[in-house]
């Protein structure tokens, strides 16, 4: 087994090969959990990933993408017209959540600016 000293001689010289001066063994952490945020995994399946116990270090993996800010709205936008649509027998959620519900029920809603 090299010695640690043999690891960088090692590991330099494939980031050489590869074209990657600087890269640091540790930055595959940084990259395999950033990945595994992107992909959808949690806070906790973040911290059991990393081996932390808070949620403070996964919170660095949840970085707000373009792709991820498109993917909310779109979800956002089919549940709201799937309330506005569809309807609700019991009224949930927030006062102020009913009342923002109830317009997306009403005609104005309908609009077709509004979608």
């Amino acid at each position: 087994m090299p010695r640690r000293s043999g690891f960088r001689r090692i590991c330099r010289k494939v980031q050489a090969d590869v074209g990657l001066p600087g890269f640091r063994f540790h930055d595959l952490r940084h990259v395999g959990n950033t990945l595994a945020s992107d992909s959808g995994a949690g806070l906790k399946e973040l911290m059991t990933r990393m081996g932390h116990s808070s949620t403070r270090a996964a919170l660095i993996y949840r970085h707000a993408s373009k792709d991820r800010g498109q993917a909310i709205a779109r979800a956002l936008g089919q549940a709201f017209k799937k309330a506005r649509d569809v309807g609700h027998k019991k009224a949930s959620g927030t006062p102020r959540a009913r009342k923002i519900l109830k317009f997306w029920k009403s005609e104005k809603a309908r609009s077709p600016c509004m979608g």
